[in-house]
């Protein structure tokens, strides 16, 4: 008899090749869409992926709901998910910034491309850090999440918000959508992440 567990694992893993983006990703485009229901979310992903019935209704009804390992690595209960009992970011991420959760696990999973960090979990946001802190990231509103970079070498520009001196980061900037994680905030986030050695 066929485990059904591996089948949902090859599926995951399935979408994720066929796509060219994780789960969390995906899940991500759901939390920027605001949709609420699950036939909804199914179907922007038919549209926007062209993903089948049973492979769109597999990443949408994952939406909220701890992730499988998907690369051999041990399950998790990361920010993309609704994590385990006790989990700081079901505090942070409630009621209506809830839907945001999925793109705060899209800029962390940009993040862990750089290498080893400690996410340290604060009332409202959640510092990164090295040898000290080197970002923040936690909802703005309902519709942002508010990144804080840690970083004396940015060059202003339009979406960079320059904060007074003598706070915790000398910039932020607000993301509504995957979108936002563009090649300029890798960058900004990169740069902060290796000034905190």
């Amino acid at each position: 008899m066929a485990d059904p567990q591996a089948a949902t694992l090859t599926q995951l893993r399935n979408i994720q090749a066929h796509t060219g983006k994780t789960i969390a990703e995906l899940h991500a485009v759901l939390a920027a869409s605001g949709l609420a229901k699950t036939g909804e979310r199914r179907s922007l992903l038919m549209e926007q992926f062209k993903l089948g019935y049973g492979d769109a209704n597999a990443v949408a009804l994952f939406y909220g709901k701890p992730l499988p390992a998907l690369d051999g690595a041990p399950a998790s209960a990361g920010p993309a998910t609704a994590g385990a009992p006790g989990d700081p970011l079901d505090a942070i991420y409630t009621g209506a910034k809830a839907p945001l959760r999925a793109l705060h696990a899209a800029v962390i999973q940009r993040v862990q491309g750089f290498g080893d960090f400690e996410q340290a979990p604060k009332k409202a946001y959640v510092s990164l850090r090295r040898k000290k802190q080197f970002a923040m990231v936690g909802p703005a509103t309902k519709d942002a999440i508010e990144i804080g970079l840690n970083a004396k070498a940015l060059a202003p520009g339009p979406r960079l918000k320059v904060m007074p001196a003598g706070g915790m980061c000398p910039y932020t900037l607000r993301i509504t959508g995957p979108a936002d994680i563009d090649a300029e905030l890798v960058a900004w986030l990169r740069t902060a992440y290796d000034a905190a050695a």
